[in-house]
């Protein structure tokens, strides 16, 4: 490697990032994955003036935990932005905290975004990336960036399903020579699973849970099927007694949270049939041979695989780094930018 080369190597620190509802990664060119943290932002509110008190992973502790003079604030919602100004605080904290020592030159920066995001919604990404400090900013379709990042062969003539599970969206594509077939976005997540629990316990049980709870509940017991036994595990939680109004403890099963997301995990298995009926029959035939192959948080939700199983009958496998799937196949598009140009736009 020439000194040249070794030096502006130093000096460049390109960047890929996963903007996601729930969560953002930031993956830095030659160097993998460097950061993830919640996406989140805390603002002091004094006299209508707001300065930035935290970022990420100690903003999420303030959720629903805050005084007057403090807003938590989720600048993305359902996979896009919905505040701006937000967005790129938090885009800015996490470019500087990657990117400690001052550079010569801006990162360049490739995004991804959902397949059903609006022109609209796509500038205002880019243009945040560009306000905190990018020298060009790219955008990578989810889904591509997911099939990349799951180390599934898209550039091949050959049908490829993946369906990326968000916080905020779940992306159901068909691949093939590099490029989508057949999309589909659905504003179906994560999140929404949270309200569906959040409002489960509150129609069954009379008890009030905030987000932060019910997102534990999820990840510990949460399940897309009904145990075998009826019952499944149990855990004990905390919240408000709606009848009269004192903070109480009570035990669900995994039995209650499997009925709670009953709606949320027909829906994600509604869009994955309905890709495959709008798939045509040569791909339909290769994604039989290959199955499908499920990405992002929301694939971890225990026997999600299986449920998908049950309802199309096909093979259905979870990556191996499913929950960093986008950030490693935006990485990825950053390093070998020659070979997937066509998948990333830099302009609009």
């Amino acid at each position: 490697m020439s000194i040249f080369g070794f030096l502006s190597g130093l000096f460049t620190s390109d960047m890929a990032i996963d903007l996601g509802t729930a969560n953002t990664l930031v993956y830095v060119k030659g160097r993998g994955v460097i950061l993830s943290e919640p996406s989140v932002v805390a603002y002091h509110v004094k006299d209508g003036v707001k300065k930035v008190l935290a970022v990420g992973e100690d903003a999420k502790l303030m959720l629903g935990r805050t005084p007057g003079s403090i807003e938590a604030i989720r600048p993305m919602r359902e996979g896009v932005i919905a505040d701006f100004d937000t967005a790129e605080e938090m885009i800015k904290h996490f470019i500087r905290k990657v990117h400690k020592r001052s550079t010569f030159s801006k990162p360049k920066i490739i995004v991804c975004v959902p397949h059903g995001a609006t022109p609209v919604e796509k500038r205002a990404i880019r243009q945040s990336v560009l306000s905190a400090g990018a020298r060009r900013a790219g955008l990578i379709a989810e889904p591509i960036a997911a099939a990349i990042g799951a180390g599934m062969p898209i550039t091949d003539p050959t049908g490829n399903m993946v369906v990326d599970i968000g916080g905020g969206t779940t992306e159901v594509a068909v691949l093939s020579l590099g490029d989508i077939v057949y999309a589909r976005s659905v504003r179906i997540g994560g999140d929404r699973m949270d309200e569906a629990i959040i409002s489960y316990l509150r129609r069954q049980q009379n008890l009030l849970v905030g987000e932060a709870t019910a997102e534990r509940i999820k990840t510990s017991i949460g399940t897309a099927r009904m145990p075998d036994d009826g019952r499944g595990q149990s855990m004990q939680i905390r919240g408000r007694d709606l009848l009269n109004g004192v903070p109480k403890e009570i035990e669900i099963s995994q039995a209650q949270i499997a009925e709670a997301l009953a709606e949320p995990v027909q829906q994600i298995c509604e869009a994955v049939m309905t890709a495959l009926e709008a798939t045509p029959p040569d791909l339909a035939a290769d994604i039989v041979d290959r199955g499908v192959m499920l990405t992002g948080g929301g694939a971890l939700l225990g026997d999600l695989d299986l449920a998908l199983r049950e309802q199309t009958g096909l093979a259905v496998s979870i990556a191996d780094e499913s929950l960093n799937c986008v950030a490693l196949g935006t990485g990825k598009a950053l390093e070998f930018e020659k070979q997937l140009r066509h998948a990333i736009d830099y302009d609009s």
